[in-house]
């Protein structure tokens, strides 16, 4: 087995971390999670973040011949991602008024933290281009993002006591700021699909 190149392997890490945006997706994870007790906020935050990773696991070790076998590309990914995060961000900016009660009992499993906030179109787009340029490097690659997945459960978890303290006005006004801006993120994310899209079909005609 060749020597790990750890240099490597910490730069990947970095960028990993950067595309994951724990830091950005505080104030989401918040919202969505407002009317839960801490401790179950915590619990939901760390099983996600689990699912999370087996997923984005699962992508970089046979993604290419998942998507493959499935017949999907990465403009699909971007669409569909680019949708489903444009709705929650207009819920986000647009809250229904006596929607409360009903989001009090609803347990977001697997959508939207785990897919596609942590392992979303981006951060899998990236795995799966490692993975398929150099797959000698596969274990080096599972090094990285175990260490970028690491760094951002840190951060996640420990957001919940901090973001409690700072009471609900401030709050509102995060979430609804941050709604936006995942609504433009939204948007680009489509776009980016359809421009690929149509790449990839005038490439075939041509």
């Amino acid at each position: 087995m060749p020597a790990i190149k750890w240099h490597d392997v910490i730069t990947v890490a970095a960028t990993i971390f950067f595309i994951l945006d724990p830091l950005g997706n505080i104030p989401t994870f918040h919202a969505i999670l407002a009317n839960f007790p801490t401790r179950a906020k915590i619990r939901i935050i760390l099983r996600e973040l689990f699912f999370a990773l087996v997923i984005l696991l699962v992508f970089l070790v046979a993604g290419v011949k998942i998507l493959r076998f499935l017949g999907l590309g990465q403009p699909t990914l971007n669409i569909a991602g680019g949708i489903l995060l444009f709705v929650i961000a207009v819920r986000m900016v647009f809250p229904q008024n006596g929607s409360q009660d009903d989001t009090a009992v609803e347990d977001p499993y697997l959508v939207p933290l785990a897919m596609p906030l942590i392992a979303g179109p981006s951060t899998i787009a990236v795995l799966l281009l490692l993975s398929s340029s150099q797959p000698e490097r596969l274990f080096e690659w599972i090094i990285s993002l175990l260490i970028a997945w690491s760094a951002a459960t840190l951060i996640l978890t420990a957001t919940p006591v901090i973001l409690g303290r700072l009471g609900d006005s401030p709050l509102k006004a995060i979430t609804r700021l941050m709604g936006m801006l995942l609504i433009l993120i939204s948007v680009q994310m489509f776009l980016n699909g359809i421009t690929q899209y149509l790449t990839e079909v005038l490439k075939f005609r041509a």
